[in-house]
């Protein structure tokens, strides 16, 4: 019983030595700081004492303390988490376009690994997986039981080696088993092109640190070819990114100094407003990254368009330009990922990812678990029930503060059958001739006939003026 108490008194020890690296009382609230909670601490070293004396096997301290951590960051909500050095050096070189693996933004349901949005011109986006998969086995290992950051290690791995992918997808009878290559993944976060003469289309696949600038070279591009009569901002499944590129993209479309997004947290910090001025897309950068866009690009008429795969900083940017009038919105209902989440280093080359905010549009609409309504639903042909699936269907999601009509959670079917490899239909290549929603935005824009309907929230907005 003294060894079991010794260790007790180790544990405790180590757990005061996490709180000091956490920068413990830095980061609390003050206003609702209190005395540690004794009785759990006791608990907690009670437990770390019986694994470490009555344990199958001998486990190492850091490892006890590392998955106590990973615990208790994945019981908060999807999206905040604990990075070792790997997995947070990979975070700050995906910020920057390039990066091994896969080429997914993927979250958790239920235990399964479920995905967001492919990233286009990547393998999993070339074999057709779609924002809303669940999947449910890696290899000839089950996803149930993994934590997201050991699922994401397994996916990812050398360029040119494989792995096979068991996928549940929701109005399939049976699980789809495909076999994907790694590669070094090189995101080019923004394409465009004139569509025809006059209208011009640009894509943003994801918002990393250049893409502000890219964004400014394309639209440069697109206005030498001449004057245009209307731009697409095409934002499907686009997972998302950093929060100031999509204050600066939001900008560049906006009035000066008109309100993009804000914020709302526990902390001073968290409660902030962004604005279009240089100080609050620039980041501190002495350059106006906007500074050589045409003056034009702020009152040319513009689509935007999201699916279910849009997410986070692309639902920032809809939600403002749609709020402030600047463009209609067309496609189908984002995501719903309405949260911010902080990137905390812990100085021993890791770090914990921590949702500290809530983001809202300029109008006060709260995205969590709801997502971006658009103006005009469009649905993609052949796009099935799976990309409505959204923040609101992930175990844990914070709730919306300010709507509480949440959409239920549907269960997925996991029946060991599966169908051969190489099943998964092809991806639409958005900006081709076959891009219907494309299509759709560019008669909107011409004043031709849409092929969708007004949402619901429109159709009650104009019955009730």
């Amino acid at each position: 019983m003294g060894r079991f108490r010794n260790i007790g008194l180790i544990a405790l020890g180590a757990i005061a030595g996490v709180l000091v690296s956490l920068n413990f009382q830095a980061i609390a609230d003050r206003t609702t700081r209190g005395p540690l909670p004794l009785e759990e601490l006791r608990a907690f070293t009670e437990v770390f004492g019986a694994i470490k004396q009555n344990y199958v096997e001998t486990v190492e301290d850091k490892k006890l303390i590392t998955e106590a951590i990973n615990g208790m960051l994945s019981g908060l909500d999807p999206h905040s988490a604990y990075l070792d050095a790997e997995a947070f050096k990979e975070l700050q070189v995906g910020t920057q376009g390039q990066f091994g693996g896969l080429g997914i933004e993927v979250g958790m349901e239920d235990g399964f690994v479920k995905v967001v949005s492919p990233i286009e011109d990547t393998p999993a986006y070339r074999a057709g997986i779609k924002p809303g998969d669940l999947i449910i086995r890696l290899d000839e290992t089950p996803v149930k039981g993994m934590t997201l950051s050991d699922a994401v290690k397994r996916m990812r791995g050398k360029p040119n080696t494989q792995i096979t992918l068991t996928i549940s997808r929701k109005g399939e009878p049976a699980p789809i088993v495909v076999t994907l290559t790694r590669a070094v993944i090189r995101v080019q976060s923004v394409k465009s092109k004139i569509i025809e003469p006059g209208y011009g289309w640009v894509r943003v696949s994801q918002f990393q640190e250049a893409t502000t600038e890219n964004m400014v070279k394309h639209i440069r591009t697109l206005y030498k070819q001449g004057p245009l009569k209307g731009l697409v901002l095409d934002l499907r499944n686009d997972p998302g990114g950093l929060l100031y590129g999509a204050v600066a993209i939001s900008s560049a479309f906006l009035p000066h100094n008109a309100l993009v997004v804000s914020t709302d947290g526990r902390t001073e910090d968290a409660k902030k407003k962004f604005h279009a001025t240089p100080e609050d897309y620039s980041r501190g950068m002495r350059e106006d990254v906007l500074k050589d866009l045409p003056a034009a690009v702020k009152t040319v008429p513009m689509v935007v368009l999201v699916n279910g795969g849009s997410a986070s900083a692309s639902e920032i940017v809809a939600g403002a330009l749609q709020d402030l009038k600047r463009a209609t919105v067309i496609g189908t209902q984002s995501f719903g990922k309405g949260s911010v989440q902080t990137i905390m280093p812990l100085g021993n080359a890791t770090a914990i990812k921590l949702t500290t905010a809530r983001y809202y549009t300029p109008s006060g609409r709260s995205i969590q678990a709801k997502g971006i309504t658009p103006d005009i639903i469009v649905e993609e042909p052949g796009a099935g029930p799976q990309a409505r699936v959204r923040e609101a269907d992930l175990e844990r999601h914070l709730s919306n503060d300010r709507d509480k009509n949440e959409a239920k959670k549907s269960a997925p079917s996991t029946k060991a059958a599966a169908v051969p490899p190489g099943e998964l239909p092809k991806p639409l290549e958005m900006g081709s001739q076959d891009d219907f929603q494309l299509a759709q935005a560019l008669n909107f824009l011409k004043g031709a006939p849409v092929l969708g309907q007004p949402s619901k929230a429109v159709a009650e907005n104009k019955s009730g003026s």
